[in-house]
């Protein structure tokens, strides 16, 4: 017979304080008894502010200074669970592997992070973005100097995790060695370091923590309103996005961002050097396994080319790449779509190009770039020399945000693949910046169809 699990609502008031998490802290892992119970029978489904037990840090979202405003908390150990401050857990997508790895006992649930030697290779900010409250609210301005700025929590147990990674690192790329043999790029030692087009670069990782009031005013909808549907549409994952107004931090289970910069990082935030930018979203199909549908993988590699040449040029190179896989609508929502160009009557067309999404996802883009500039305004950016996007999505969030474009420049004709004609025009057609003009009749753009080789 099952173990009886006692379902707990933690009322508000309530003299019983929280249990400290697993049963099994500080055993080993590797040869426990696989029926050993991690938890104790009791389970709490939800806190309440107020009650016993429950101690959140002060978190003053947007202060200047680190130490008033206050580490991000989220995890469940026992030193840490009654003073967490956010809802949700570390890891972004992968907090469900974690919660797998605790399930089959490769992971002591109580394992915290060391963090020797962990530090950025290089220095971010403070920048005066960080102490604006709405500039920044999709991630944690100090993410990455956790080990640094809260020392003194550290020293006292509280598990504070870094939420930004930063490194360095050799970038190999068949078309940038490519383009090196064809003296379109020249190997200068410090970027591009040898012949085979190896790249020298500095690169970073985000994940992502949400400042609901800033998410709620930068998309424009009321707070309670974002709280709810969060809840509802992920199955109530989270409960405590409904019954704890008063944590205001949420790190969702979604992928985050990561960042490769070209030249010295401090110019970033120089606007007396040149920046040359590439925002790019998520492309499985295209990014790594060069599927020729669209237009993504040779527009990263054109990303990097010119911010190679800016930085060569004694300017930098910052190519942002977003865990948003088909427009966030997913991989399998994307293969879907691509079934139903493919079999449409009347063929492939540019015509019929978002509308196939919108017929399968409801809705034709889910990416919403709103808080896309964030990363920007972290690094400290005040103006973008050139950007290499014909999005206007990304062209409207960026200069609305307050940072200047100075020029936009689209993907080459001839990089475009085989078969992403299609794609191209419809996105002029809807918008897009482009040098050229769409076809006045779309229906007349049509991709090949799977058998047709020679398209």
């Amino acid at each position: 017979m099952s173990e009886c699990l006692d379902l707990v609502w933690e009322d508000t008031g309530t003299s019983q304080e929280l249990d400290p998490l697993p049963s099994i802290a500080g055993s080993p892992i590797k040869g426990i008894d696989p029926q050993t119970p991690i938890y104790t029978s009791r389970i709490v489904l939800t806190t309440y502010p107020g009650q016993a037990g429950v101690n959140p840090i002060p978190m003053n979202w947007g202060h200047p200074n680190p130490s008033v405003r206050g580490p991000i908390v989220a995890s469940r150990i026992a030193s840490s669970l009654k003073l967490r401050n956010a809802t949700g857990a570390h890891g972004g997508a992968y907090s469900i592997y974690r919660a797998l790895a605790i399930a089959i006992r490769e992971l002591d649930a109580n394992h915290v992070p060391n963090l020797h030697n962990t530090e950025p290779v290089v220095d971010i900010g403070p920048h005066p973005a960080w102490g604006d409250p709405e500039k920044i609210v999709s991630m944690d301005p100090w993410g990455h100097a956790v080990k640094d700025v809260f020392a003194k929590e550290l020293k006292e147990g509280i598990d504070i995790r870094p939420t930004i990674a930063i490194t360095k690192a050799h970038m190999k790329l068949m078309e940038v060695e490519d383009l090196v043999k064809r003296g379109k790029l020249t190997v200068d030692g410090k970027i591009v370091v040898n012949a085979q087009g190896d790249l020298m670069v500095t690169k970073g990782a985000v994940e992502p923590v949400w400042y609901l009031p800033g998410m709620a005013k930068r998309f424009h909808v009321d707070e309670t309103t974002l709280r709810r549907t969060l809840f509802e549409d992920t199955g109530g994952m989270y409960p405590e996005l409904i019954t704890r107004p008063d944590l205001k931090i949420f790190l969702p289970p979604i992928g985050g961002l990561s960042i490769y910069i070209m030249g010295p990082p401090e110019y970033l935030s120089d606007p007396t050097k040149k920046l040359t930018l590439r925002v790019h979203d998520e492309c499985n199909g295209s990014d790594v396994f060069g599927s020729d549908i669209c237009t993504c993988r040779p527009y990263l590699i054109y990303g990097i080319e010119e911010g190679v040449k800016t930085a060569q040029e004694g300017g930098v190179g910052l190519i942002v790449y977003f865990r948003k896989e088909g427009r966030a609508l997913g991989e399998v929502t994307k293969y879907l779509v691509y079934n139903a160009r493919k079999r449409a009557e009347g063929g492939d067309t540019a015509a019929a190009y978002f509308l196939r999404t919108e017929n399968i996802a409801g809705v034709k883009d889910m990416r919403f770039q709103a808080t896309m500039p964030d990363v920007l305004h972290w690094l400290g950016i005040k103006k973008i020399d050139k950007m290499i996007s014909m999005s206007n999505m990304k062209y409207d969030a960026i200069v609305g945000s307050g940072i200047p474009i100075l020029e936009r420049v689209p993907i080459p004709a001839e990089m475009l693949p085989p078969d992403s004609q299609v794609e191209i025009d419809a996105k002029i057609a809807s918008g897009y910046f482009s040098y050229n003009q769409a076809p006045q009749d779309l229906e007349t753009t049509k991709g090949r169809t799977w058998d047709d080789i020679n398209h």
